[in-house]
């Protein structure tokens, strides 16, 4: 498992149409754009990486009120044991009309042996 996959699950759970790193074609007026943002080995034994740490941006556009939401992408994310690093509102795109907000949020995955 990844935190790409596993975000792509939750996410189309919510009903949100979901791309990695950036949408492609016509956009909705509602989407949420995935970027891998790190992966690290934090938690060591026996000189071994044993976890890996995965980060993600999630970036919301949406033309509509984004706090509902937001809310409910939060929750989802918290329920499936991710931590929530950072919340907070870019701005108005006046070009597009979108609002855009994001959520960072890492994981620990096990370290998968070759």
């Amino acid at each position: 498992m990844s935190i790409l996959s596993e975000l792509n699950t939750i996410l189309d759970a919510q009903g949100i149409s979901v791309e990695t790193g950036v949408f492609k074609g016509k956009a909705p007026d509602e989407y949420i754009v995935i970027t891998p943002m790190v992966d690290t080995f934090e938690v060591y034994a026996d000189d071994t990486p044993h976890f890996e740490m995965q980060e993600a941006r999630l970036s919301l556009f949406s033309k509509n009120n984004y706090q509902q939401r937001k809310n409910q992408i939060v929750r989802a994310l918290l329920s499936a044991d991710f931590t929530v690093t950072d919340r907070r509102y870019i701005g108005h795109e006046d070009d597009t009309g979108y609002h855009h907000y994001s959520v960072d949020v890492v994981k620990p995955y096990p370290v998968e042996e070759a």
